[in-house]
C-alpha cells in the first residue's frame, strides 16, 4: 500500500468512513481493490465489506450483518494492524456501530505510527 495511487484512494474513502458516508467509501476502494494483489487485495476488500455492512445497517435496515462476516475472513488473514491501521480496533468498533446508529469507526494508526500508511 505506498503506492501513492493506493494511498490516496485508502486516505479519501477513510474520510468518508469516518463521516459515516459508507458507500461512497467503498467506491473510492473499488478501483485500487481491482489493481490489487496478494494482503493488499484481502485489505480492501475486508474495507469495502465493512462500508457495505454499515451501509446495509443504517440505510437499508438489514440486521444479519453477512459482509461483516465476509470482511472477517479477510481481516482474519491479515496482521491485527495492517499499511498503519489498525485492524482490531476497527473491527471492534464496526461491530459496535453495526448496534448503535450514533458510532462511526474510524480508521486508528497502529501504535507506533502517526498516520495509516
Amino acid at each position: 500500500m505506498s503506492d501513492p495511487p493506493f494511498r490516496a484512494a485508502l486516505e479519501r474513502g477513510a474520510a468518508l468512513f469516518a463521516a459515516g458516508h459508507w458507500w461512497e467509501a467503498h467506491e473510492a476502494w473499488e478501483a485500487p481493490w481491482l489493481l490489487a494483489r496478494g494482503p493488499d487485495r484481502a485489505f480492501l476488500q475486508a474495507l469495502i465489506l465493512l462500508a457495505a455492512a454499515l451501509h446495509k445497517r443504517w440505510h437499508h435496515g438489514s440486521t444479519a450483518h453477512r459482509n461483516f462476516y465476509k470482511a472477517e475472513r479477510y481481516l482474519d488473514t491479515l496482521p491485527a494492524a495492517y499499511a498503519g491501521v489498525d485492524l482490531q480496533r476497527l473491527r471492534t468498533e464496526v461491530w459496535a456501530a453495526l448496534h448503535d446508529p450514533t458510532l462511526r469507526p474510524a480508521f486508528h494508526p497502529q501504535p507506533g505510527q502517526a498516520d495509516p500508511g
